[in-house]
């Protein structure tokens, strides 16, 4: 049974436990963090999500992320999930998007990480991910404007990339 503190959504702390595959009660959210990959020479990780899995499988995704466990805050969260998925350690990440998903009752965080890690020696994880592949900034900006991306992820990394410049 995995556990989850509740929020509510500005963020504080609602003192209440939650259960994940349990219905999160009205006015309460679970805390979620994903994070996007760059490499110190340029290049973004883009990862290949499990066939097993059952949303968009076999897709490739430029996130490593998930749920934060019971007592973990934003940075322990993303930390964990980073090293689990990826086997990349990273102690620092900058803060770009955070926003309230309402049908999944969650508030998002969303960070970038700058690594020097071996491109190497990514490790999947069993039922998270099967592959990982390294790409250049121009590839990543096609990826993120194609359809190949998952739609939910899309719109933050577009409007993550035109804050940044790259696009108009």
């Amino acid at each position: 049974m995995e556990l989850w503190d509740a929020y509510y959504k500005d963020g504080t702390l609602a003192n209440i436990d939650l259960i994940r595959g349990e219905n999160i009660p009205d006015g309460l959210y679970h805390l979620v963090c994903e994070v996007l990959v760059r490499h110190i020479d340029g290049d973004y990780l883009l990862m290949q999500r499990d066939f097993n899995k059952n949303i968009y499988p076999g897709y490739f995704e430029a996130t490593a992320g998930g749920s934060a466990l019971k007592g973990e805050n934003k940075f322990d969260c993303i930390k964990r999930e980073l090293s689990e998925e990826t086997g990349i350690v990273c102690e620092e990440f900058t803060e770009f998007a955070c926003y309230v998903f309402e049908d999944g009752q969650s508030l998002f965080h969303c960070f970038l990480c700058n690594t020097d890690c071996d491109k190497e020696k990514e490790k999947p994880q069993q039922g998270e991910t099967i592959s990982f592949k390294w790409i250049s900034e121009s590839e990543f900006i096609q990826f993120v404007n194609s359809d190949k991306m998952i739609d939910r992820q899309k719109t933050r990394y577009l409007n993550w990339l035109k804050g940044k410049g790259y696009l108009e």
